[in-house]
C-alpha cells in the first residue's frame, strides 16, 4: 500500500462508539465496545456542519488515533496553513501586521497571456495588444489601499499568527 499525508479542516465532538452507532441507526457490533471512547467527525465538504442539509462526510474515530491526527484550531495558521488557504481563493493576513485593512491574495496570473495594454508594452518593449505571460504570484493590499506584488519576509515564513480575512 502507498504512504498518504494530508491536510483537511473538519468538526469534531467526542463521542462514543455506541453513541456514533446510535446517531447512524445501526446496531452494536457485539465484538466491539461500546464505550470506548472517540470523536463524531464531519468534514466541511459542503453545507453547514450540525445542520440538516450538510453535504459533507461523517465517519467515528478512535481517541487516540483522532489526538495523534489533529489539533484544535484556534483560527490563527502557519505560512504554510497561509499558503493553502490562497491556493483556495482565501485572503490572509498576519495579526502581527501593523497595517489595517492588509491582506495578501493568489494571482492566478496569465500563463498562456493577455493581451498588454500600453503601459506594459512600453514598460516591457512590447507592441500594445501583445500577449503579455505572467506567472502567478502574491499580492498584498496596502495601508492605503493600493496593491503591490509581495513576497514574505523571514518572519513572514516563520509566523504562526497567519489567518483567513473575508
Amino acid at each position: 500500500m502507498q504512504k498518504y499525508t494530508g491536510t483537511k479542516t473538519l468538526y469534531a465532538k467526542p463521542m462514543t462508539k455506541a453513541e456514533y452507532n446510535t446517531l447512524r441507526g445501526w446496531e452494536m457490533p457485539v465484538d466491539e465496545d461500546p464505550n470506548e471512547e472517540g470523536y463524531l467527525v464531519e468534514y466541511a465538504d459542503g453545507g453547514k456542519p450540525n445542520h440538516p442539509d450538510f453535504l459533507g462526510y461523517i465517519s467515528w474515530s478512535p481517541k487516540d488515533v483522532f489526538e495523534r491526527s489533529y489539533k484544535p484550531c484556534s483560527g490563527l495558521i502557519s505560512f504554510g496553513g497561509a499558503i493553502q488557504a490562497l491556493k483556495a481563493g482565501n485572503r490572509v493576513a498576519r495579526i502581527g501586521w501593523n497595517g489595517k485593512g492588509m491582506f495578501v491574495v493568489h494571482q492566478k496570473g496569465y500563463p498562456t497571456g493577455i493581451p498588454c495594454n500600453k503601459q506594459t508594452a512600453d514598460a516591457w518593449g512590447l507592441k500594445e495588444g501583445e500577449l503579455f505571460k505572467c506567472e502567478p504570484y502574491l499580492q498584498i493590499q496596502m495601508v492605503n489601499g493600493s496593491h503591490s506584488m509581495w513576497v514574505p519576509s523571514i518572519n513572514d515564513v516563520l509566523a504562526e499568527d497567519w489567518q483567513i480575512v473575508g
